[in-house]
């Protein structure tokens, strides 16, 4: 239960992506909001109600807004209606990508979705056409600060956790998707609330492109993160620091 973390691989760029604070923002409120709708408006016993406002609030989401959102989902049957929507597909040099989309028009969606692709040197698939290849997680993301590699590890483990990965950037507790919620819980009472706490997709093996292809990649990804109805990208890719920041310049 150890090892070099490779989270910066599931997501893409996250840092950069979070600087855009209004779609951010905008993405959250309706996470909240489908949440809101599919389950209880307490989140205490509406789990992904819950994480989501986990997200939302480690990203400095003011409260007032979550609220709106929340009241939003649990109101009347006839407003905002987004479908979840999953795609699939290879980016340049042969990247599985994940996209996990909230989406009021599912046609304009895809167009979009396919279009990035195309531009880029990537080909949209079917539903399951790559997700073979990756796990469905329960990820959890604490800071260095809430405590050392080993307080984390100890309490994980007795929470019932599969996985711990310990970097500069934080402890990352990985589960099985029915513990998630029950890990959760547990950690968050010793340790405080995480930044993060969601079910993710975690690629099995990773996939180095050149240059050239990171860069398609990068792009593509980069369009795909700033499409209002997409929530989350995931990709197999390696792609060393030095070339990102190259890429980043």
């Amino acid at each position: 239960m150890a090892g070099h973390s490779q989270f910066k691989n599931i997501m893409h760029r996250k840092g950069a992506q979070d600087s855009k604070r209004a779609k951010m923002f905008n993405k959250f409120a309706r996470e909240i909001t489908v949440a809101a709708k599919m389950g209880a408006s307490d989140p205490a016993t509406n789990p992904r109600l819950r994480n989501a406002m986990i997200a939302a609030r480690a990203q400095n989401m003011p409260n007032d807004r979550i609220q709106r959102a929340i009241k939003l989902g649990s109101g009347p049957a006839d407003g905002e209606s987004y479908e979840e929507i999953r795609y699939e597909g290879y980016g340049a040099g042969g990247v599985a990508v994940i996209i996990e989309a909230l989406t009021d028009n599912r046609n304009r969606t895809a167009a979009e979705i396919r279009t990035a692709f195309g531009k880029h040197g990537g080909a949209l698939g079917e539903t399951n056409s790559v997700s073979y290849m990756f796990d469905r997680v329960g990820i959890i993301l604490f800071k260095p600060s809430v405590g050392s590699a080993d307080a984390v590890f100890e309490a994980a483990v007795e929470a019932g956790a599969d996985n711990v990965e310990t970097s500069a950037d934080g402890h990352q507790v990985t589960t099985s998707i029915e513990a998630l919620t029950a890990v959760r819980d547990t950690l968050t009472v010793r340790f405080g609330e995480p930044d993060r706490a969601a079910l993710v997709w975690q690629p099995q093996n990773l996939i180095a492109p050149t240059e050239e292809q990171a860069a398609h990649l990068v792009k593509m990804i980069d369009i795909l993160e700033d499409n209002d109805d997409v929530q989350h990208v995931y990709a197999n890719y390696d792609i060393a620091d030095e070339l990102m920041e190259k890429l980043a310049s």
